[in-house]
């Protein structure tokens, strides 16, 4: 997870089935990132987990970090992407959709916490790698063989 003040950006590289989300305070020009690898913490067994990699630990995790840097709830907004089914064979079992899993616990967690969720580039068979500006508010997604996107 990181945090980030204009003009500075934060980025993470290898989105596969992990979904990229950041929550940034439209206002105040800051940004909070976090790499999610799975939905919930609960079914990790890891007693010291880092909230992170969590969607439903994530999302209180950056909300709460660009809180106590000054950031108000009613300013955050959200973008995410990332969340592939990287391996086809696995597409029916559902354990092992973990990338569609992902992007659906974010969308959940975000909306209990009322941070509207503004753009996403999610799913597909493409890893991703994203930056995010909080000066512009364009979360940049770049894949193997294509152009670079604009969110």
């Amino acid at each position: 997870m990181g945090f980030v003040r204009a003009p500075s950006c934060i980025y993470t590289v290898g989105l596969g089935s992990c979904v990229g989300v950041v929550i940034y305070d439209q206002k105040e020009k800051m940004a909070a990132m976090a790499h999610v690898m799975l939905p919930y913490a609960e079914k990790s067994g890891d007693r010291k987990f880092n909230r992170a990699k969590y969607a439903d630990t994530a999302v209180y995790a950056l909300c709460e970090t660009l809180l106590q840097n000054g950031g108000k709830l009613e300013n955050f907004r959200a973008k995410i992407a990332g969340g592939a089914q990287m391996f086809q064979h696995y597409s029916t079992e559902h354990d092992m959709r973990i990338g569609p899993r992902n992007i659906e616990a974010l969308k959940r967690f975000l909306q209990e916490v009322n941070v509207p969720l503004l753009s996403k580039d999610v799913g597909g068979r493409r890893g991703r790698t994203i930056k995010f500006d909080p000066v512009s508010e364009v979360l940049f997604i770049r894949s193997i063989n294509t152009n670079v996107r604009e969110i």
